[in-house]
C-alpha cells in the first residue's frame, strides 16, 4: 500500500492560476538550502504572451503595526528572490512529486523550483504579548506566484497566488556526541576557602519537548551555606535589524533538596526541566517557530552556522539557549552562576524517514487548500 503524498493548493482570485506546492519550508543544511518546488496551472488563453513569475519576499517586523503613527514604520519588505517560472521548456530536473503532478494535471502545468541565498535568515517570531497585534513581529516569508508583462510588475491580488512559506534548520542528534560542562568557583572577602560547582548535560543537541537532564556537583570549601538551588531554561534573542537584544526564563525550578549546604559539604544532584512554548503563553519577547495560537507551535530553534563563521554575523533574529544554574548563599554571600549554553531544535526528518516509493499511479495524491502555515510542524513532517 502506497501512502498518500500531501500538496498544497491555493488558486487565484480570478481562478486562472493555481499553484500546487509539495512543501512549504526552505530547509536549510548549512551548507546549502533545499529550494521549495512545485507545479503552476495557468490558463493558456490567460497568459496572452505574458509569463508567471516567482517571487519571495521576507519582512522584517520589531514593531506593532499598531504603534505605525505619522510615516513611522517597524518593519521592513525584502524581495530576495524574483525569477520566471512559466511558460517554460520544461528541460529543469523535476521531482517525482512534480511528474505525477503534470501527468494529472495537463499540458497547461508547469513545474518550478525557487532557492534562496544561502544568507538568507530564518524564521522566528516574537510573541508581542497580547492579541492585539494584526502582525505577527519577526521574520516572515511570503512566496507569490503571479502573472505579469514584466517581473518587475507589481503583483495583483486578482491573478497572483501567495503562500506563506519559511526557512528553517533542523539538527542531526547523530552527529552530536559532545557532553557540555562548565566549572565556576567563588571565594568570599574576609572568609576563607571557595564554593565550587560544576554543572554538565548529556548530550548538546535536545529536541523541542524533550526533557533537559542536568547533572551539578557542588563542592563547598568555603565558610558560607548554600541555601538554595536554583535552575532555569533561559532563551537569548538578539534581533541584528535594531540591534536588540534579551533574555527570556523559559523553564525554571527551585529546589531545597540536600540544602542548607553547609561548610565542608558536597552534594551531587540530577534534575530535569522541559521547556515548552505551551507555558510561555503572552509573554513579550519570546521567540517562537511560529505563533502562539497554533497549539502546534514550538520554542525557536537555536540559530546555527557553518563552520569557522561567527554565529553574531547571521542576519534576522538569533536565537540560543544556555542552562543556568544558580547557588543562593544568603543576602551578604550572594550567588553563584553558572551558565552552559546548548541547543533546542527539531531533529533532521530526512534520517528518521523512508525515502518516497516510487510508482506509476498518480492518484495517490492528497490535495489540501492553503488557509495558514501551521508554524510549529513542518509540511515534510506530515
Amino acid at each position: 500500500m502506497v501512502n498518500a503524498i500531501k500538496v498544497f493548493k491555493k488558486t487565484a482570485p480570478n481562478g486562472k492560476v493555481t499553484a500546487y506546492l509539495s512543501r512549504r519550508d526552505f530547509v536549510d543544511h548549512i551548507t546549502h538550502t533545499s529550494p521549495v518546488d512545485g507545479v503552476v496551472v495557468v490558463d493558456h488563453d490567460y497568459l496572452r504572451g505574458r509569463r508567471v513569475y516567482a517571487r519571495v519576499a521576507v519582512t522584517y517586523r520589531h514593531g506593532r503595526e499598531e504603534d505605525e503613527v505619522m510615516g513611522l514604520h517597524f518593519s521592513k519588505e525584502l524581495e530576495l528572490v524574483n525569477v520566471e517560472v512559466a511558460p517554460n521548456a520544461g528541460t529543469e530536473e523535476r521531482t517525482d512529486v512534480q511528474e505525477r503532478l503534470i501527468k494529472k494535471l495537463g499540458a497547461n502545468a508547469y513545474a518550478f523550483s525557487v532557492a534562496l541565498p544561502q544568507i538568507a535568515p530564518c524564521s522566528v517570531t516574537l510573541e508581542s504579548g497580547d492579541d492585539a497585534s494584526t502582525q505577527p513581529l519577526g521574520v516572515i516569508y511570503d512566496l507569490r506566484l503571479y502573472v505579469a508583462d514584466r517581473k518587475e510588475e507589481k503583483p495583483h491580488k486578482r491573478n497572483s497566488v501567495s503562500f506563506a512559506v519559511r526557512r528553517v534548520q533542523f539538527a542531526n542528534l547523530r552527529l552530536s556526541s559532545r557532553q557540555p560542562q562548565t566549572l565556576v568557583s567563588k571565594g568570599f572577602t574576609l572568609s576563607p576557602g571557595r564554593l565550587n560547582l560544576e554543572v554538565s548535560l548529556t548530550r548538546e543537541v535536545y529536541s523541542h519537548g524533550q526533557s533537559i537532564d542536568g547533572h551539578l556537583s557542588i563542592n563547598n570549601s568555603s565558610k558560607k551555606t548554600v541555601k538554595t538551588i536554583m535552575a532555569e531554561v533561559v532563551q537569548h534573542v538578539e534581533v541584528t535589524m535594531t540591534n536588540n537584544s534579551c533574555s527570556r526564563v523559559v523553564a525554571s525550578l527551585e529546589s531545597r533538596e540536600g540544602c542548607p549546604i553547609t561548610p565542608g559539604a558536597n552534594l551531587t544532584k540530577t534534575f530535569s526541566l522541559t521547556p515548552l512554548a505551551s507555558s510561555n503563553q503572552k509573554r513579550f519577547g519570546i521567540a517562537l517557530d511560529g505563533h502562539m495560537k497554533d497549539q502546534d507551535a514550538n520554542l525557536a530553534s537555536s540559530t546555527l552556522v557553518a563552520a569557522g563563521k561567527n554565529v553574531n554575523d547571521a542576519l534576522g533574529i538569533i536565537v540560543s539557549y544556555s542552562l543556568r544554574v544558580k547557588l543562593n548563599c544568603g543576602a551578604i554571600g550572594g550567588e553563584l552562576t553558572a551558565d552552559l549554553p546548548f541547543k533546542l531544535m527539531h531533529p533532521d526528518p530526512s534520517t528518521q524517514r523512508a525515502p518516497l516509493r516510487k510508482t506509476q499511479s498518480s492518484d495517490n495524491l492528497e490535495f489540501e487548500e492553503f488557509a495558514r502555515l501551521r508554524r510549529g510542524q513542518s509540511v515534510i513532517d506530515e
